[in-house]
């Protein structure tokens, strides 16, 4: 599961929910009013900031906060403004891209789920997640994951969120300008995963259900549909599309009426709530009207609001639960905000700062890694991270490609490259030559492909597709 349930630093926890204790009246109206939403949303973003520790962190070693950060930017609050006490050195985007930059991050021995989560909250806090550092490039950590046995899943397939998760950070996670950075035949690759994994009750669960008959008819989980649609919509699917129309479905028929909550796997709770209203949300499905609109006159967002502490604006995870949870109100807000599992960055009010801040360029003999497609035209699909090592500021396409050779994770993206030294123009590449108008082209964070030369220049965290046809 790429969202731990349980808590960490439960003194900062307790003590901020002391503030949350104060109850308000909740209005008794069944949909929400725009005016709710925005109540809602402001204590609830101040309940968030009263969860910043004392250095300005939100995350660190083990189970964390992080995912604030998507919902304070689907609420229109930018990390950069978010400070311990005024204190602007201790912001919680530069405290949290410190954490990112280290070497020990994020464990010994991390899993793609680590890397997912780190992309998403990073683009929400306004860090460029190719760009952390000189040293990190998160984007080519996640490439690094890519199951070459099962092309288009990323860890192992038996953790399925682990693709789905893959989908929405490389997806939603876009460059500064806005440009998808990754290329179709990646996206179109996990899209048909989330696909064959769809259970056939319109859902999806968190591990694999490809191939396995009697996977594929077991009972879905709801928050795992409401990732799976995300997942799909952010990848580019319509909302139109079978496959969502069907996990709506899913979604409707396990809808509470007198509440509006969603009958979940382990109970009705906020989390489940809010991921499954995320999901609506990043499909453009309107969460309060039509199918989502209970006999009762209540929806989905009408619970979220129900669970929420006013005016402390903490979210209980069930209902009668005395006291807030941290993981609850961040799964609660953004999806009362509108959000789906990220959001970009919303312009500081912190007069000088920017929106965006990323590593320029590289740092010559700093060790990096960056990510790397290769695509023969023919159905034959490679990722990999590649390690490498700059001798300047930029590198070559040349270069990478010449480090993929030996460095690559996984294994075998590249194997061989004509010429093999110069600038000149690729005319071969994994045995595959250029013909007539089929020839190697290439494209930078989700540029358009051109003639890809060995002497094309490559930045610091550039994510790079190569690709054979006209």
């Amino acid at each position: 599961m790429i969202r731990p349930l349980s808590l960490r630093r439960p003194a900062l926890v307790a003590a901020a929910a002391l503030g949350a204790f104060t109850l308000g009246t909740l209005p008794a109206a069944a949909t929400s009013s725009p005016a709710q939403i925005t109540t809602s949303k402001t204590n609830g973003v101040a309940y968030l900031k009263s969860l910043q520790a004392a250095d300005g962190s939100y995350a660190g070693s083990g189970l964390s906060n992080e995912w604030a950060f998507s919902a304070l930017a689907a609420a229109g609050t930018a990390a950069v403004d978010v400070t311990p006490g005024g204190d602007t050195s201790k912001n919680a985007r530069s405290v949290y891209r410190n954490l990112l930059s280290t070497a020990a991050w994020p464990s010994s021995s991390p899993v793609v789920t680590d890397y997912e989560r780190a992309v998403l909250n990073a683009y929400a806090a306004g860090i460029d997640p190719a760009r952390v550092s000189a040293s990190r490039d998160l984007i080519a950590d996640i490439y690094g994951y890519w199951q070459t046995s099962e092309t288009g899943y990323f860890g192992p397939s038996a953790n399925f969120n682990g693709t789905v998760f893959a989908a929405l950070a490389l997806n939603g996670a876009k460059t500064q300008s806005g440009q998808a950075r990754i290329p179709g035949a990646l996206r179109d690759s996990v899209v048909a995963r989330i696909r064959a994994n769809q259970h056939n009750d319109g859902g999806w669960n968190y591990g694999k259900a490809e191939g396995n008959p009697s996977q594929l008819a077991a009972t879905s989980d709801i928050d795992m549909t409401g990732a799976a649609m995300a997942a799909l919509c952010t990848s580019g699917v319509p909302g139109t599309d079978s496959g969502i129309v069907r996990a709506k479905a899913f979604l409707k028929s396990k809808l509470v009426a007198n509440s509006g909550a969603f009958n979940a796997m382990f109970g009705v709770n906020t989390d489940s709530n809010g991921w499954a209203v995320s999901g609506l949300n990043a499909c453009g499905i309107n969460p309060q009207t039509g199918d989502f609109l209970t006999s009762a006159g209540k929806t989905p967002v009408d619970f979220l609001i129900a669970q929420q502490f006013n005016p402390g604006g903490g979210f209980r995870y069930q209902q009668g639960d005395a006291s807030p949870t941290a993981y609850s109100s961040i799964d609660a807000l953004r999806a009362v905000s509108g959000g789906g599992f990220t959001a970009a960055p919303p312009a500081p009010t912190t007069p000088g700062a920017p929106q965006w801040v990323g590593q320029g360029s590289f740092t010559s003999g700093t060790a990096t890694k960056l990510a790397l497609s290769v695509d023969d035209g023919a159905g034959g699909l490679k990722v990999c991270s590649v390690a490498l090592t700059p001798t300047g500021t930029t590198t070559t396409l040349g270069a990478v490609l010449d480090a993929a050779k030996s460095t690559a994770t996984p294994s075998g993206c590249v194997t061989d490259i004509t010429p093999a030294s110069g600038s000149g123009t690729v005319t071969t590449l994994n045995g595959k030559a250029n013909s007539g108008s089929n020839t190697w082209k290439a494209s930078i964070d989700g540029s358009a492909f051109a003639t890809a030369t060995r002497d094309t220049t490559i930045g610091v965290g550039d994510t790079i597709a190569v690709r054979w046809g006209a």
